[in-house]
């Protein structure tokens, strides 16, 4: 296990973007979070194709790109091809969630599901053994800036029970509302992979905010982590 940083672009500053990836790269950042939202799944319009070809030519560090739209197996392939290295969707938006990962994995890319604050973690026991990765949603999706959900902690330790009976090893990354003051707390449950957003992006200097991020989350991890 590893523990892995991902700043969220949805609060970088889109007129300076090159160089707010660069300032969390040079933060010791692992990955690069994408939130893509239709303005149906979730209330809020974002990121498209064109971003994810334009940060595939700048980044150094793969992109996780999230998909927070209905019927994403419409749109898989053509994030993929724009350089997508990790591509989750919606147990909630996802009624053929086997063939919708097989398909992620089929194009190259790491395939996830993302669970909804009020969805149980039972949902994701029938593909379970398919993903290599699972995202907690720690805030209702749509916005950043939310305060974290407090019982996503207990899920997180859920959804590690859940892939320890399957013999997984997939990740857990968690979104929304992390930051240094729970960072700690959710590696602790069992999160690899944090990703934040304004904790990042609206500090004054991102660089110095991804390092201390990631120190906050290592203060009392396992060494496992290390």
């Amino acid at each position: 296990m590893k523990l892995r940083i991902a700043p969220s672009i949805i609060s970088a500053d889109f007129a300076r973007l090159a160089d707010q990836v660069a300032a969390v790269e040079s933060g010791g950042a692992d990955r690069i979070h994408v939130d893509v939202m239709d303005g149906r799944f979730v209330p809020n319009l974002t990121i498209g194709i064109p971003i994810v070809q334009a940060l595939k030519q700048i980044a150094t560090i793969p992109l996780d790109v999230h998909m927070m739209i209905i019927e994403p197996e419409k749109h898989i392939e053509a994030f993929a091809k724009a350089g997508s290295d990790m591509l989750s969707v919606h147990v909630e938006a996802s009624p053929n969630l086997h063939n919708t990962l097989t398909l992620i994995k089929e194009l190259g890319a790491k395939a996830g599901v993302a669970l909804n604050p009020s969805t149980p973690v039972s949902a994701l026991k029938p593909v379970a053994h398919l993903v290599d990765f699972i995202v907690v949603m720690s805030v209702n999706p749509g916005f950043s800036g939310q305060a974290f959900i407090p019982s996503s902690t207990a899920k997180v330790l859920e959804t590690r029970e859940l892939l320890n009976s399957v013999g997984s090893h997939a990740s857990i990354e968690i979104d929304g509302g992390i930051g240094e003051q729970n960072a700690a707390e959710v590696t602790n449950a069992g999160a690899e992979i944090l990703v934040a957003a304004s904790a990042i992006f609206s500090a004054d200097d991102p660089a110095k905010a991804t390092k201390r991020l990631r120190e906050a989350a290592l203060l009392d991890a396992p060494t496992l982590y290390r």
